[in-house]
């Protein structure tokens, strides 16, 4: 919708049930559109204004609803239900049955062809992370012996329940030899034959590849679709842009997640229950709760120096915050880095050199912005501006080397680098900050 006003006389024809009206603005809106007016109605509404659709359009808004999909398939006759599927493309029914209950599942099921229930089985078996669980196999393949006046035909005869029809993949006995465009059709005659003028230099995927990794080849290449092929090097799919989207989302809003020390779901925020809430955050709030009591235990070490120069409390907080700030900067950096493919663990030493100087210019700097800032502001004596600068210094150093190399070292180890992101190095960078204060401290000051 494109603004209030027309959500609103939207909302005011379906209180005053002039549905008639209400179809036919909603047959000229954009099926996104509708799906997000649907999502702000009550049950019962949304199911009386989903069936005033056409059917086509009723297919593509419930592929695009975030909430109720569920209700509604309860709520949907056999016949209703059928019209839906038939119209939906094959990944986009996957993906819906991969998140409902079985009931549901076996209803739509029994809704669909035998031939389609096979297709979704099929996939449904691929590892849910998988370029396999990832595609359709609703693509438009030619024969590299056909003309190009026969294989405009073949487009237009299956081309309609297609995903795409402007990339066509040329297979021979179901083997992936080439890709053709509609626009390099139309550029030849209809004498040509395929065959001699595909692209043989095909990027492809294979069905157990990391959808992840096929999400970053889709912006790394600028593609708009990509086949898929089995072990034997037969077509068997194509993953499409939008669904590459969908995972690259995913995939963002994990680690944003991961790196704010909380479990990742795959449910909307007020689909989410307060007490699912709970439980993805409450694990890494008691591990880091626990871990930091290191630092609690290092400062009752030196509790005795604390006492006997009272200042060095002051400055506690900024050497710690200045530290996590520090090791998180790198952390964030190189996860951000790892994950558009930039940098590998193989560069691990590059990385480190890199940081390295940037640490110590950033530590210097800081350094002596510190011993200037206890000299003046504070008030306090050179001999502590030294130790608090020094400190900031050490610490500024050791929480960038740590932050680069720990992401790194958890990927080399097969976790998520986004776990060793800002939470988890604060807590390490708080411990060590201490040991390297009143390791200064003591040597400095003779305490």
């Amino acid at each position: 919708m494109h603004d209030n006003y027309e959500r609103d006389q939207l909302m005011e024809l379906v209180r005053e049930r002039k549905f008639r009206a209400l179809r036919e603005i909603l047959i000229e809106m954009n099926e996104v559109d509708i799906a997000e007016f649907l999502d702000e109605l009550d049950v019962e509404q949304e199911i009386l204004v989903f069936r005033l659709l056409p059917k086509d359009l009723a297919a593509e808004v419930f592929s695009y609803l975030e909430e109720d999909q569920e209700k509604l398939i309860g709520a949907l006759s056999d016949k209703e239900l059928r019209e839906v599927l038939d119209e939906l493309y094959l990944d986009d029914t996957v993906d819906l049955i991969e998140d409902l209950p079985a009931n549901l599942v076996s209803r739509i099921l029994r809704n669909t062809d035998a031939s389609t229930r096979s297709q979704i089985n099929r996939l449904l078996n691929y590892p849910k992370d998988s370029a396999g669980s990832l595609m359709t196999t609703e693509f438009v393949y030619l024969h590299p012996s056909n003309t190009v006046e026969e294989s405009f035909a073949r487009i237009r005869k299956v081309g309609l329940d297609k995903e795409t029809v402007y990339t066509c993949y040329v297979t021979k006995n179901r083997v992936l030899l080439g890709v053709v465009t509609v626009k390099r059709l139309l550029m030849s005659t209809y004498e040509t034959k395929i065959g001699d003028i595909m692209e043989t230099n095909v990027l492809f995927v294979t069905t157990h590849e990391d959808k992840e990794e096929v999400a970053q080849m889709f912006s790394k290449y600028d593609l708009t679709a990509l086949p898929v092929v089995d072990g034997e090097n037969r077509l068997v799919g194509i993953i499409t842009v939008d669904d590459a989207m969908d995972v690259m989302e995913e995939e963002a809003t994990e680690d944003i997640e991961k790196m704010a020390a909380i479990l990742p779901t795959d449910k909307p925020y007020f689909q989410t229950g307060v007490v699912e809430t709970w439980k993805h955050r409450i694990p890494w709030l008691l591990l880091l709760m626990i871990s930091a009591t290191f630092t609690g235990t290092i400062l009752g070490f030196f509790e005795e120096a604390l006492a006997a120069n009272a200042a060095l409390t002051l400055f506690i907080p900024m050497l710690m915050d200045t530290g996590g700030n520090s090791g998180g900067q790198a952390s964030v950096t190189i996860i951000r880095a790892m994950s558009l493919g930039d940098v590998e663990f193989a560069d691990w030493l590059r990385v480190i050199w890199k940081e390295l100087r940037v640490s110590v210019l950033c530590a210097a700097t800081l350094g002596a912005v510190v011993f200037v800032k206890v000299m003046l502001l504070d008030r306090k004596n050179a001999t502590v501006a030294a130790v608090v600068a020094l400190t900031i210094f050490f610490t500024i150093i050791i929480a960038k080397l740590i932050g680069c190399t720990l992401p790194m070292l958890a990927k080399r180890l097969g976790f998520d680098p986004a776990v060793m992101a800002s939470p988890f190095i604060t807590t390490v960078v708080d411990a060590l900050s201490l040991l390297v204060y009143f390791a200064i401290a003591t040597r400095i000051l003779g305490l």
